[in-house]
């Protein structure tokens, strides 16, 4: 059933939301068919390289294309991207494009596990990338990073050469995980233009794939892989906007509209594919773990982290760094949402009179939190990208020269980014952001679920979010490593 407040149909007084795909350029581009392989080749020869560099170059992070593409302006570019239009990394993967053309010979036979459609498996392995970063050092290891996307190309190809669909980027890619929740608050989505072509429509192109007339029914276009039914697709969890469904449509009934950022969160219909927000815990704990692992992220890279992990080795008697961050994490990713959620979903159900059991009490308010979790990834991978900025021109240039090519000169190391006073400001305007989005969405669900009294339900969720703002703002004036850069402060 439908959430009453959720109405896909436009209000006749409504203005139409802004259309990407009615832009001539952009709707001649989007609309080939081949768009999206067009945009993952590139993408795809420049992961060779990297892994090329990482293995074979210079073990100095910041004179290698692995450790300086991939942790200052792939991470940033990603959310700065996810930020002003939606998730278009997912749409240009190159892990795809090497599925697609391993599937040209081998057809997946099976269908992913009952007992894993869900987030469970990708939650593990999105704070298993966390830990490993750490643990391993990634930014400061060109060997390892290129081991990290040589491994994400096999496991691409070993579960989704198994497995139907695209149940790598459904059930099991931590880096796509990351990606829906982000995109929670993008302004654009992919969506049907009018309700009532679809309504009428018997053939369900979408979502079934178009099909070439003749006894064998040759699928000509696939529809949706992720199981998004566009009638009923509400928001952008789970959609890689790889524009199946567009290009499926015999209406031209899909495009990729504006809405109000992070409004999915504020209503909970069923949503094809994914079900009722309220009833996933594994939604839930995804957007925990989204939003204090973008704290606990950025604690890694601050200076008082060490006094932290001295003081437990000396406590724990730990040789290893690894149970020592296995203390930290437990603490950032269960100890701290258990306190802080908890005592908020008590102090709602006492002050606020929800007649909601506190599980699912905390479940429905846990969402108003991504936007907070984004606007702090925003302003730390926002640091390091524009600190760093111009530093991959001298790794290419040393890159080149090593090979003999030396048409673009000398590596000219000094070239790095803007100055650290002028980014912070910036970092302040993104966390500021993402709580006053998180103010909203967390007003709107007091407001519908105490409608007597949604202030007393509002303040307890309010204070969670301002405690984590303050701890972001804290983070970022704390002496931060200038991570794969020459440069450090």
């Amino acid at each position: 059933m439908l959430d009453e407040s959720y109405n896909p149909v436009l209000d006749v007084d409504e203005p139409a939301p802004f259309d990407l795909m009615r832009l001539p350029s952009v709707d001649a581009v989007l609309s080939w068919r081949h768009a999206r392989t067009l945009l993952q080749i590139p993408l795809l020869l420049l992961s060779v390289v990297m892994i090329l560099h990482g293995l074979l170059g210079p073990s100095l992070s910041p004179k290698n294309l692995a450790t300086t593409l991939t942790w200052v302006h792939f991470r940033g570019l990603l959310v700065l991207v996810i930020l002003i239009a939606g998730n278009f990394f997912c749409f240009a993967c190159p892990f795809m494009l090497a599925r697609n053309m391993m599937r040209r010979f081998f057809r997946p036979r099976l269908n992913w596990p009952r007992r894993l459609r869900n987030k469970w498996l990708a939650v593990g392995l999105f704070v298993a990338i966390l830990f490993a970063y750490e643990l391993f050092d990634l930014w400061s290891s060109p060997w390892w990073t290129a081991w990290l996307i040589v491994g994400y190309f096999v496991a691409v190809l070993v579960v989704d050469g198994l497995f139907k669909h695209a149940s790598f980027c459904k059930f099991v890619c931590p880096l796509g995980q990351f990606n829906f929740v982000a995109s929670l608050v993008s302004p654009l989505e992919v969506r049907v233009r009018d309700q009532q072509v679809c309504t009428n429509c018997a053939t369900k192109d979408c979502i079934r794939g178009r099909r070439e007339a003749g006894p064998d029914l040759v699928v000509i276009q696939r529809g949706c892989e992720l199981a998004l039914f566009q009638p009923l697709k509400a928001g952008n969890m789970d959609c890689t906007f790889c524009l199946d469904c567009v290009h499926a449509c015999p209406h031209d009934n899909v495009g990729i509209l504006s809405r109000l950022p992070a409004s999915e969160l504020m209503t909970d219909p069923m949503r094809s594919g994914i079900g009722l927000f309220s009833r996933r815990k594994d939604l839930t704990a995804l957007v925990i773990v989204f939003t204090f692992g973008a704290l606990l992220n950025a604690f890694g890279m601050v200076s008082p982290v060490y006094v932290v992990e001295r003081w437990l080795a000396r406590s724990m008697h730990a040789s290893h760094e690894a149970p020592v961050l296995g203390v930290i994490f437990v603490f950032f990713l269960i100890v701290e949402p258990l306190v802080l959620l908890g005592l908020a979903t008590w102090s709602t159900r006492a002050l606020g009179g929800s007649r909601r059991p506190l599980v699912p009490l905390a479940i429905r308010y846990s969402y108003a939190l991504a936007p907070l979790g984004f606007g702090m990834w925003l302003a730390h991978y926002g640091f390091h990208l524009f600190t760093g900025l111009l530093t991959f021109i001298p790794v290419t240039q040393s890159t080149l020269a090593n090979l003999g090519w030396s048409f673009l000169g000398g590596p000219y190391w000094s070239l790095t980014g803007i100055p650290v006073r002028f980014v912070q400001p910036i970092e302040l305007c993104l966390i500021g952001l993402g709580f006053a989005g998180s103010l909203l969405v967390t007003r709107r669900l007091a407001e519908d679920d105490c409608a007597e009294h949604p202030m007393r339900a509002f303040v307890p969720w309010a204070t969670v979010c301002l405690l984590i703002s303050l701890a972001s703002v804290w983070l970022i004036y704390q002496p931060m490593e200038m991570r794969a850069t020459l440069m450090m402060s």
